[in-house]
């Protein structure tokens, strides 16, 4: 059944990526992982690079997709950026975490600027 999951995860990313791309947001990359986290979709919204968590949830039963984003789920997404940022630095005048949160109603929440490393 690890794959019937992983079918809706590409699924919600693939809408997800389509959503930001409609809002004028161009693709660099998708799936980056590295040991102790993943970035799922990797955009460009103008000069700035954007860190997009794609979430679903099939219920909020137990919170809702973009609850799921806590400070540990945060931690690991800041360690992969920082890293895809070593490797590849780039033309970029900065970077900002977004969340795309997508229920099981259909409904697809864009959260920009989710949150912010500390410090």
């Amino acid at each position: 059944m690890a794959w019937l999951g992983r079918k809706r995860g590409d699924a919600a990313e693939e809408q997800a990526l389509r959503h930001l791309q409609a809002q004028g947001l161009s693709p660099v990359g998708r799936n980056f992982t590295v040991r102790g986290g993943e970035i799922d979709l990797i955009m460009r919204d103008g000069e700035l690079l954007v860190f997009v968590e794609v979430r679903y949830r099939r219920s909020a039963r137990f919170g809702s997709a973009a609850e799921s984003v806590d400070w540990r789920k945060q931690q690991r997404l800041l360690l992969a950026a920082g890293l895809y940022l070593q490797r590849h630095g780039g033309d970029h005048q900065g970077c900002r975490f977004d969340v795309v949160a997508l229920a099981g109603d259909g409904t697809l929440r864009w959260i920009r600027d989710a949150f912010r490393p500390e410090g």
